[in-house]
């Protein structure tokens, strides 16, 4: 059985109002200057449950295993400022304590809100330098209409996707609309965020046209890679599995080689941030990584 291209983006689509489990610790290339306080926070920004995993695997072939995916947020603090990558499930999900489900089945939660977690650490939404969107589906821009402080990093072709007319599978403008009152800076490729080479945006199109990981060079860790949705499940990752609602099958592979060589060569570690298992195996909130 073929899974429909139309049924599949709705999986990570919200239509109402709404690394590997061990610690790298190599050093960094001699090019990467650490900054004298380097932060990785992973907050806890909702969950999915999955009614059938085999969406996820190697071409999209249902399997009827459920399953359930983690949707982390992550709050890096450098001297020069405050990057959050991702923004996750909408916060107003949590005001649902059952979670709240979409159409075909799929059931969103978020115990935690964001803003919750970022008054933890001291901050307000416009206390944040830089928000980084590995793309644009509303469980990794969920929250992203409060940051219009900030300066958003998205890659040209994202934004140029995501604001066509229809909007494509997977995508709900709404959840992003304030994107023209933000000061968005739209990329063409890798990014230096701070300049010293500590935090550094990697582009890796194929989920989406305009689809980035990040990366990330701390001092005492070593390099951590977030995976955005370049791989949704460990197995992905180990077995360069594609599933069949990416955008392209070609960009995701090339992608996933990119990165994987990219991790081999720093000794790093590739966090898969829908992974339950690798999201458990970061130190937990408001424990962080330097």
């Amino acid at each position: 059985m073929r899974v429909s291209r139309s049924i599949l983006p709705s999986l990570f689509l919200l239509s109402f109002t709404g690394g590997c489990a061990h610690q790298a610790t190599a050093t960094n290339a001699a090019s990467t200057q650490h900054p004298p306080e380097l932060r990785l926070y992973a907050l806890d920004c909702g969950s999915i449950d999955i009614h059938d995993m085999g969406f996820f695997t190697d071409g999209s072939q249902p399997n009827g295993q459920r399953g359930e995916m983690s949707v982390p947020c992550f709050l890096i603090r450098h001297p020069q400022g405050a990057l959050l990558w991702d923004t996750g499930l909408d916060d107003v999900i949590a005001q649902s304590p059952d979670g709240v489900a979409d159409p075909v089945g799929v059931r969103y939660h978020v115990q935690k809100t964001l803003h919750a977690q970022l008054a933890q650490l001291g901050l307000k939404p416009s206390d944040v330098r830089y928000v980084g969107f590995s793309h644009l589906h509303a469980d990794h821009a969920g929250n992203a209409n409060a940051f219009t402080g900030s300066t958003w990093l998205l890659q040209q072709k994202e934004l140029t996707w995501a604001t066509a007319t229809p909007a494509p599978l997977g995508v709900d403008p709404t959840k992003f609309s304030t994107w023209r009152d933000a000061k968005v800076e739209s990329l063409d490729g890798d990014r230096d965020v701070f300049g010293d080479g500590s935090v550094r945006i990697l582009f890796t199109p194929g989920h989406t046209p305009g689809h980035q990981s990040l990366q990330v060079n701390l001092p005492r860790t070593g390099t951590v890679v977030l995976s955005g949705d370049l791989c949704h499940t460990r197995a992905n990752w180990e077995h360069h599995g594609v599933p069949g609602f990416n955008t392209s099958r070609e960009e995701t592979l090339s992608s996933i080689n990119h990165v994987e060589a990219l991790v081999k060569d720093s000794k790093g570690r590739f966090v898969v941030q829908h992974a339950p298992e690798d999201f458990r195996a970061l130190p937990a909130f408001p424990s962080y990584l330097e």
